[in-house]
């Protein structure tokens, strides 16, 4: 398992470094600058600021200083509000963190409930409605319900404001978040169980008069379990970048809405601190869903 954890965890490092690498090269060959506005500043007070972030040196110098503050923890400051980039990260995270958490924690749970009820009551009622419901949520994506949520609950029925600090208005968010991979989750849940209570240890626990309890939730669940956890690292991806979307409908202040406004205001530093933040959280939520497999079913070998 070591030798399995320090191999992935080296393969992480290379994947970040090469989001790095591309994020820096491809954000610098886009044409304007951080400087630029409708009135542009004095040419003089211009040099000195790009001598001040390093932006009259070579792309590739500029490159290898970013690389070797960012390995001391230094992500500079921000060009546009000169603020320090890591206060900034700090601050805003915490909502996008509750956020994110909520929407995997509902999604998780009605996803597993969902596929557990359409499962055992295949092609009855509740199977069609289920089944119904997750192909359309499946098929609209998230900006576009967290529109239509906006639209509907908001601005018609004023149900909620269009944003506040209060945790009734994390709802709305939340829901557009959770609902395609509530969806899907369900989808693999079912399917998963499915096939496992046509297993022959389901049969044999049958037989001896186990009881339909223990053999869902401790037999059969338990198993159709693993292709859902293969599924958290990818949904931990699009959760954070369905954020990114989601929380500027909402006028929500994360790290979502910072990342969008420094693409905007072209802010340099910002964008490679919030990409690289992004990344990290993405390859280490991939890399803790591969090791819960071992602890979900003993039966998987690392090697």
């Amino acid at each position: 398992m070591w030798r399995y954890f320090i191999k992935r965890l080296l393969l992480a490092v290379l994947t970040v470094f090469i989001i790095i690498t591309i994020t820096f090269f491809s954000m610098n060959a886009v044409p304007g600058g951080p400087f630029d506005s409708e009135k542009a500043p004095d040419p003089a007070v211009r040099a000195v600021l790009e001598a001040r972030y390093n932006l009259d040196k070579p792309l590739p110098e500029q490159y290898m200083i970013y690389l070797g503050n960012m390995i001391h923890g230094d992500f500079g400051v921000s060009l546009k509000s000169g603020r320090d980039i890591a206060q900034i990260i700090g601050e805003s995270f915490g909502i996008s963190a509750k956020l994110g958490i909520m929407a995997m924690l509902m999604a998780l749970f009605f996803g597993i409930v969902f596929g557990c009820t359409a499962a055992l009551a295949r092609n009855r009622w509740p199977d069609r409605m289920i089944i119904f419901f997750t192909t359309l949520f499946v098929s609209v994506p998230s900006f576009v319900l967290a529109t239509l949520l906006l639209l509907i609950f908001c601005l018609k029925l004023g149900w909620f404001q269009v944003w506040s600090s209060s945790n009734q208005n994390y709802l709305l968010p939340v829901i557009s978040l959770a609902l395609y991979p509530m969806s899907y989750i369900t989808r693999l849940t079912k399917t998963s169980m499915l096939d496992v209570m046509g297993q022959d240890y389901i049969r044999t626990a049958k037989a001896k008069g186990v009881a339909r309890f223990f053999i869902i939730f401790k037999h059969a669940l338990r198993n159709a379990l693993i292709p859902v956890i293969t599924y958290v690292g990818p949904m931990t991806a699009y959760i954070l970048t369905g954020s990114l979307v989601v929380e500027t409908v909402f006028t929500i202040g994360g790290l979502g809405t910072k990342f969008v406004s420094s693409i905007t205001n072209r802010d340099y530093t910002m964008i490679m601190a919030t990409t690289i933040f992004l990344a990290i959280l993405m390859v280490c939520a991939t890399l803790i869903s591969d090791l819960i497999y071992k602890a979900v079913d003993p039966r998987i070998s690392f090697e």
